[in-house]
């Protein structure tokens, strides 16, 4: 027995870019988070509905500028916002009311991450620089010494509370490795030859992938701090996911998503989304996220749109 994926459903009510989603750690719990370049996040109500997957049930207001990054903490009561406004914000779920703000940035934020007891959150921007703060909206520690060169794209904090390391990437092209107790990387991956966008954790938190516009994908062993293995994906990485309850990696390109079985190195599925409306340009993936339970996929488009894809056997040898 195989798998692939169908498309069951659009949550349609963005009037820009779905640039982000994060969805519960919750198995049971019944919503997703999405950011846009509508400057807003907005919260999503899922249904078992065979008509209707799900509806917008409450927009976060507050940014003057492009929601680019949105995380949940564990409990699935709070979301973190990242902006080009030069801030982060803090949300309640169940009000939609932005209990803080988060200003020290110089520029726009990329990126946004709980840590996995939700005490910390590291940021980065393109300013250059990664910050470490408290859920207060306090700064208590910048990574700003041999760090990135250029913008800062997008960090991580590592879901492993035994190797609590925060991963970043840039557009000066490097994978960094930091540790909380030191302001210099850990550890600095090369080898990519264009700029980086995303970088993502794997749920165990022993390996790491980074991708951007060379369109290679780079593996890496966060534990023994070495480089693990390369595939080419065929053109710009725009979003990275990893299942998490299968070795696959999900991975979002100008025309198309492709879904990698990183243990028998082959794709296990490739998606395409039909055009809306009357355009007959094929909408481009910028976000992906798995439901807890790896069966749904989420896909943030250019066209505002998120599709939802559901995990289904399919026979060997079948169409």
């Amino acid at each position: 027995m195989s798998e692939k994926l169908i498309q069951c459903g659009k949550l349609t009510g963005h009037k820009g870019w779905v640039t982000s989603i994060a969805t519960p750690a919750d198995p049971s719990a019944n919503f997703i988070v999405s950011g846009s370049r509508d400057k807003t996040a907005m919260v999503w109500e899922l249904t078992n509905d065979s008509v209707n997957v799900g509806f917008a049930k409450r927009s976060l207001n507050g940014h003057s500028h492009f929601v680019q990054d949105v995380a949940l903490s564990r409990d699935g009561q709070f979301a973190l916002t990242a902006s080009w406004d030069n801030e982060m914000r803090l949300w309640r779920i169940d009000t939609a009311e932005s209990v803080r703000r988060f200003v020290g940035h110089k520029k726009d934020v990329m990126s946004v991450s709980f840590s996995p007891e939700n005490r910390q959150i590291v940021s980065c921007s393109r300013d250059k620089t990664i910050k470490v703060w408290n859920t207060i909206g306090e700064c208590k520690l910048t990574f700003d010494q041999n760090s990135h060169s250029d913008w800062v794209t997008c960090c991580r904090f590592s879901p492993s509370t035994e190797n609590p390391v925060i991963v970043s990437v840039g557009s000066d092209k490097r994978v960094n490795v930091w540790s909380l107790n030191k302001t210099v990387p850990e550890q600095t991956f090369t080898g990519h030859t264009g700029y980086l966008n995303k970088v993502e954790i794997s749920p165990d938190g022993s390996i790491c992938a980074s991708a951007g516009k060379d369109g290679i994908i780079m593996l890496w062993n966060l534990a023994e701090k070495q480089p693990l293995s390369s595939f080419d994906a065929g053109s710009e990485v725009h979003a990275l996911a990893f299942s998490p309850n299968r070795f696959w990696l999900c991975v979002a390109l100008d025309s198309c998503i492709k879904i990698y079985d990183l243990e028998n190195r082959v794709v296990v599925d490739q998606l395409v989304a039909e055009s809306s409306g009357n355009s007959r340009k094929i909408p481009r993936c910028l976000s992906l996220a798995w439901s807890a339970d790896g069966n749904k996929l989420f896909a943030g488009y250019d066209d505002n749109d998120i599709r939802v894809w559901q995990v289904v056997p399919t026979q060997f040898g079948s169409a």
